[in-house]
């Protein structure tokens, strides 16, 4: 095969970090945990729950279960709530159980999918109070890996979801079953991060903004502060959220990897990029299509590959200036990839600048100028995230916290999605009465 350049180039390099991420991410899966302790109490929405001897009214107690279907695998979260009167909700307890391989894998034979949803639904049912089923909200999300494929497979994947889903004794409604949208995804996640961190439970306290980075886009969401960052959000940068009986008005961007589309190239092509380095070969497999890939011969492989990076952002990322004044925590790759160059405690996390990512970059690319398999694509990976931060408009000197917990609950979005979910059931039905 005649070997083809990737247009823009780096987006080759940008493809590849994409499978990085997902190979990465998959060894997580088949983990079983539960985190808190377990309480008990009566329907949400309809008794409360008060302590043995006490007359005074006692914390609402309710579930929520949330699958998330990924690319990898298709995972449940189970989460126990429990709202003192007058209060906002607490989390006091969550399951969580993630099954291999993810849905999109039986596209082709839809019927073999129910039996991993079902053995999900089972762990549902036994970490849940019998007396709760008829009242928990069943939810189920689809991300990258029904994205990906054709729409009608992916239709009757989610159909035969729906199905078991509506023979369960759980909470099921017409939008049970879906596929996120990148928008939703940052929203969930943000509401996730601010109601761990106690920013939502009272009114006017900062928030925190969240960044995400996974496989095939990357996501900056925040409550902006200033009018003029409201006023000169480009259009479908803003979205409005309820909760509490309040409405936020967010700022959420969301970013696609170049060539991490469908279609994007041929079995077999010869994919070049500049951010890895000249003597590197191998083959990578992607959304069911097989690429060779390659190094490129430049002096420099640290300025070549920034060069490279900032082409393909320009013009493609909205700057703010007032992501200067937000706390940010960063999630997902952000994470991962500072653990594994020692920018920060592979189990605890921890803080970092900006630019830490900047000195990280040229010394791993300096490194792979002599060593060119020897981690071929952190390189590419640390200069995309140092060139993608800077150009959301976070300076060098700026400090983000990156982490995978806080107060030992996973940061992800299925938290922040079915509480949402459920606020807005208690908005609905407070309305109809």
């Amino acid at each position: 095969h005649t070997p083809v350049a990737y247009p823009l180039g780096l987006c080759v390099g940008l493809f590849i970090y994409v499978a990085y991420i997902k190979w990465h991410r998959a060894s997580a899966a088949q983990a079983f945990f539960t985190v808190a302790g377990a309480a008990t109490g009566a329907r949400w929405g309809q008794q409360t729950f008060s302590s043995p001897g006490s007359a005074a009214r006692g914390p609402e107690v309710f579930y929520g279960i949330m699958f998330d279907a990924g690319s990898t695998g298709t995972r449940v979260h189970v989460f126990q709530f429990a709202r003192p009167p007058g209060e906002t909700p607490t989390l006091t307890h969550e399951t969580f159980k993630a099954l291999k391989p993810g849905l999109s894998a039986y596209a082709d034979d839809v019927e073999k999918s129910a039996q991993g949803i079902q053995e999900l639904l089972d762990v549902a049912k036994q970490h849940i109070p019998f007396d709760f089923w008829k009242a928990t909200p069943l939810v189920l999300k689809a991300t990258a890996g029904l994205r990906l494929l054709p729409g009608e497979k992916a239709q009757k994947l989610l159909q035969k979801v729906k199905e078991v889903f509506k023979a369960s004794p759980f909470l099921v409604g017409d939008d049970c079953v879906s596929i996120m949208n990148g928008t939703d995804e940052g929203v969930s996640a943000w509401i996730t991060v601010n109601f761990l961190t106690g920013s939502l439970k009272t009114p006017g306290r900062s928030s925190v903004g969240m960044l995400d980075l996974g496989g095939g886009s990357t996501q900056i969401t925040f409550l902006p502060r200033v009018e003029g960052t409201l006023q000169a959000s480009p259009p479908g940068h803003l979205t409005a959220l309820q909760m509490f009986n309040r409405t936020y008005k967010l700022y959420s961007y969301r970013l696609v990897v170049p060539g991490s589309g469908k279609g994007s190239a041929e079995d077999g092509k010869e994919l070049i990029s500049p951010c890895l380095s000249p003597g590197f070969r191998g083959e990578w497999e992607h959304a069911e299509v097989t690429y060779r890939i390659s190094g490129q011969k430049a002096a420099g492989l640290h300025e070549t590959c920034a060069s490279r990076v900032s082409e393909v952002l320009r013009n493609k990322v909205h700057k703010t200036e007032e992501v200067q004044h937000v706390d940010f925590y960063a999630f997902s790759y952000y994470y991962d990839l500072a653990a594994s160059v020692g920018l920060i405690d592979a189990e605890k996390g921890g803080s970092l600048m900006v630019g830490d990512f900047e000195i990280a970059a040229k010394y791993v690319c300096r490194t792979l100028e002599t060593r060119p398999q020897s981690s071929p694509f952190t390189c590419m990976d640390l200069t995309y995230i140092s060139l993608l931060l800077q150009e959301f408009g976070f300076p060098r000197d700026k400090v983000l916290r990156l982490t995978r917990k806080i107060d030992n609950v996973e940061t992800s979005w299925a938290l922040g999605a079915i509480f949402h979910y459920i606020d807005s059931l208690k908005r609905q039905k407070s309305t109809a009465s």
